[in-house]
């Protein structure tokens, strides 16, 4: 374990490192769980406060969703070796228009966002939508529902639909699903295509992706 390589590891909106936990990876996985925002922070202010954890120079990060947007933000801050991206966005072209019109119109910011987290029915499509099919992958996307934090989910609601970034990085690897309904791939030009895959492939399509970043991880070495 010593001897291996770091990998940083953001979860998607509103998880934890559980998202990663099907995952075999030739590396020692460092999880960065969310902060809880401040009042009225930036993304750009919020990316830092979550990149003083990163102790390695030239990191590998790897993203899941909303984590994915964050990992690219951190990638403004600081040189990285490799940004790894998961059912995420690499910046605003790739956002729905339907999120964009959302946050244009601020019509988030009158959601009654209490409400829904407290919907069963919400939670039906919620997991339709994520690709939740299974008993195992409901509950464990219902688990972070029930007590999801309201202000956390708000701020974060806002920053995904208000998104504006246009840089990147050129050493990202991008691994998506073509039948993500929450970026559907019509918006997104991944470098890697998992057929038939959800939102959620981070955790039911593991052993594909783990796959992918251990490629990675060999070609990384190599240079």
């Amino acid at each position: 374990m010593g001897n291996q390589q770091k990998i940083y590891c953001i979860p998607g909106f509103g998880t934890d490192e559980k998202i990663f936990s099907h995952l075999n990876i030739d590396a020692q996985l460092v999880f960065l769980n969310w902060l809880h925002p401040h009042k009225s922070e930036t993304l750009q202010a919020y990316a830092l406060r979550m990149a003083k954890r990163i102790e390695e120079q030239n990191p590998t990060i790897i993203g899941v969703s909303f984590g994915g947007m964050l990992a690219v933000e951190m990638s403004k801050l600081f040189p990285v070796k490799k940004i790894i991206l998961i059912s995420s966005i690499k910046n605003r072209n790739e956002l729905p228009t339907q999120y964009k019109w959302v946050g244009f119109l601020k019509l988030n910011k009158l959601f009654p966002i209490k409400k829904v987290v407290e919907s069963e029915f919400a939670y039906k499509i919620a997991n339709k939508r994520l690709g939740a099919e299974t008993p195992e992958e409901k509950e464990f996307a219902n688990s972070y529902r029930r007590f999801a934090n309201i202000e956390y989910t708000n701020w974060s609601f806002d920053k995904i639909l208000n998104w504006h970034n246009q840089t990147y990085p050129t050493n990202i690897t991008h691994i998506h699903g073509d039948a993500d309904q929450i970026f559907p791939i019509k918006y997104v030009q991944p470098t890697h295509i998992i057929h038939n895959g959800s939102h959620m492939i981070i955790y039911n399509r593991a052993d594909e992706i783990s796959k992918i970043i251990n490629r990675e991880i060999e070609k990384n070495a190599s240079i």
